[in-house]
């Protein structure tokens, strides 16, 4: 199999903005992207783009709108959307125009500005629901994962207490990080006894929303040899599409995640994820939804998660277990849909490279995976990168 490096990656601050376009958040995280690569535009190949709806940044034909924000004027562009699991699918993309041997070098991008002047994207998402079945009952996400939080934490007998102490901890990692929206010391009462948005689910429980960007510089085998140095690599890639009717599912299990991280872990020759990865960033877009997301990772069995991370399994500083969302998530960090899921790719090569900073976690780790989920509960993508 081909050999795919990562030679850089930016973030923009994650917050909301009024004055700063998509494009101009582009062109920040590409020129930070970049400059961590000693790269200039000049040696990027193809520029691989990853958004979601053209609704949520109140534009029309967003790909070609952020095209010149990207850097992709004059080269090969690609726009992938999978909802929430873009910003994860983007560097799948990339991996395959390289691993083609159709590209040297690709620019990695994903944007999402959820807060400007359009319509709330709550009322965006109503109009992806089967319009006969679905959309008369005004569905938000909100009351759709309320129902599968209760799903989950009936099925295992898991208390609210359990969910969230994942606010807790990723708030807690998040005041570290230099691109967060809600870092900060938060107790398990004020999680649970904050506003209900649609019980069991509470304010505290929820990601904000956020306007942002980030971007990562992949490139083939040759190329990183040229560049010299040791270099973190792209050891697995996988995904998954279940289908779009979520009533038809057990919400207990995540099975689209399993699915997707079984495809990653063959590719990267992974026998025993439990063993074999070091750190990981799953996404949680509400509390559950990380410890939900671990289980179909199999990095814990079913209904397992909640137990180990009240031992301490998950947190930042352990030495014996597996960190999960040491940047502090979407939960701290934001969520500007997309770029959260870049966000968490981008973690995962800092952690491995080093350089996480005041994030860096304490066991050494040479192997870890991002995992985003997108849409209606179906979409599962996975990256495993490893050194």
């Amino acid at each position: 199999m081909p050999k795919v490096a990562v030679l850089g990656a930016g973030l923009t601050r994650f917050m909301r903005r009024s004055l700063e376009t998509g494009r101009e958040l582009c062109w920040e995280a590409a020129s930070a992207a970049l400059r961590e690569a000693d790269l200039t535009l000049a040696d990027i190949d193809c520029v691989v783009m990853g958004t979601a709806p053209d609704a949520f940044d109140g534009v029309h034909m967003k790909g070609e709108y952020l095209l010149d924000g990207c850097g992709a004027k004059g080269k090969p562009y690609t726009r992938v959307y999978v909802g929430g699991g873009s910003g994860v699918f983007a560097p799948i993309a990339g991996w395959y125009h390289l691993a083609s041997g159709a590209f040297r070098t690709c620019l990695v991008m994903a944007e999402e500005k959820m807060s400007p002047t359009q319509p709330h994207p709550q009322g965006a998402f109503n109009a992806i629901y089967d319009q006969f079945t679905e959309r008369p009952l005004g569905v938000n996400l909100l009351w759709i994962f309320s129902l599968e939080q209760m799903r989950y934490m009936q099925t295992y007998g898991i208390p609210m207490e359990s969910i969230a102490k994942v606010a807790v901890k990723n708030k807690r990692n998040a005041k570290d990080h230099p691109s967060a929206q809600l870092g900060g010391d938060f107790t398990v009462e004020q999680i649970v006894n904050a506003e209900i948005m649609a019980y069991p689910v509470t304010r505290l429980m929820v990601s904000p929303v956020t306007d942002g960007a980030g971007a990562m510089v992949l490139c083939n085998e040759d190329f990183a040899k040229k560049k010299g140095g040791k270099h973190v690599w792209v050891d697995g890639v996988g995904w998954n599409l279940d289908t779009s009717y979520w009533t038809n599912r057990d919400l207990a299990y995540p099975q689209y995640v399993e699915n997707a991280a079984k495809m990653a872990y063959k590719m990267a020759g992974i026998k025993n994820p439990r063993e074999e990865i070091h750190v990981a960033e799953p996404y949680d877009p509400f509390c559950y939804k990380e410890l939900h997301h671990l289980e179909g990772l199999q990095l814990a069995g079913k209904g397992e998660a909640p137990k180990l991370l009240e031992k301490g399994f998950w947190d930042r500083d352990t030495t014996t277990g597996i960190p999960s969302s040491p940047s502090g998530g979407l939960l701290g960090v934001g969520n500007p849909i997309a770029a959260a899921g870049i966000m968490k790719v981008a973690e995962i090569f800092w952690q491995l490279k080093g350089t996480a900073g005041a994030r860096q976690i304490r066991r050494t780790a040479k192997r870890g995976l991002a995992q985003a989920w997108g849409d209606l509960m179906q979409v599962g993508t996975v990256v495993v990168l490893g050194t």
